[in-house]
């Protein structure tokens, strides 16, 4: 197979796949609190989920300008407690509707799968783990080894893994950092309405569309596909 016959659709997981924002800003809280931080809460961590930690804790820290160490302490803390919270026999992350039946309909029309998100590995494979989508993905991109979201790096690593052109790629996220990240990628960008950024957002970020639903994900791939692929 030719590199210019392949497709790759790059998810974000926090806020695309799963619904992890509960247990974000309860280790948020947490991780603020021990160090004796003003707690952000949901809706205001709702706004940085998918930076880096180390950036996603100094944006909502603001206006005060945190010492590195203390970002790093508090990074370290909001660490330990997701560790903590995911022994919990209780704890879930549920995946959104239609992820497992989109991911199959994606994969028996040729595309390849990957994602690229601003969780450690860690917890990225304890998510597919626990939902079985460990074998699903030919590609994992996290925070360890790149920039925070939205520098493209993750995504370029992910094209050089599988040898996929960036006009025959898509990213899809529900944020601006993964519109943003896929723009600067050269590649579709695609919004996700039911995340933690709002659509507006998502389109003065620059997506290409913005679904409501998973299941109208395909068509609109096929769709923005078209264009795409006679540049290709």
């Amino acid at each position: 197979m030719t590199t210019d016959l392949l497709r790759l659709v790059i998810f974000d997981c926090d806020g695309t796949l799963v619904d992890s924002q509960h247990a974000i800003a309860h280790c948020m809280d947490h991780a603020f609190a021990e160090h004796g931080l003003d707690c952000p809460g949901l809706e205001k961590t709702r706004t940085i989920i998918g930076l880096s930690l180390p950036e996603a804790i100094a944006q909502l820290a603001r206006p005060a300008m945190l010492e590195t160490t203390l970002i790093e302490a508090v990074t370290n803390s909001y660490k330990s407690a997701f560790f903590t919270l995911r022994q919990s026999p209780d704890f879930f992350e549920p995946l959104f509707p239609g992820v497992l039946e989109v991911i199959n309909t994606l994969d028996q029309r040729g595309w390849l799968s990957g994602v690229a998100t601003g969780k450690a590995r860690r917890g990225l494979d304890a998510v597919l783990d626990r939902n079985n989508l460990s074998k699903r993905f030919v590609t994992l991109q996290t925070c360890d080894n790149h920039p925070s979201k939205p520098h493209p790096s993750m995504l370029e690593a992910a094209m050089m893994e599988t040898g996929v052109d960036p006009r025959c790629c898509a990213m899809i996220g529900d944020t601006t950092f993964d519109i943003e990240m896929g723009r600067a990628a050269g590649m579709l960008s695609i919004g996700v309405a039911w995340g933690y950024h709002d659509r507006e957002k998502l389109q003065s970020a620059g997506a290409h569309a913005v679904i409501d639903h998973f299941d109208q994900l395909p068509a609109i791939l096929d769709d923005l596909w078209k264009p795409a692929a006679e540049t290709a």
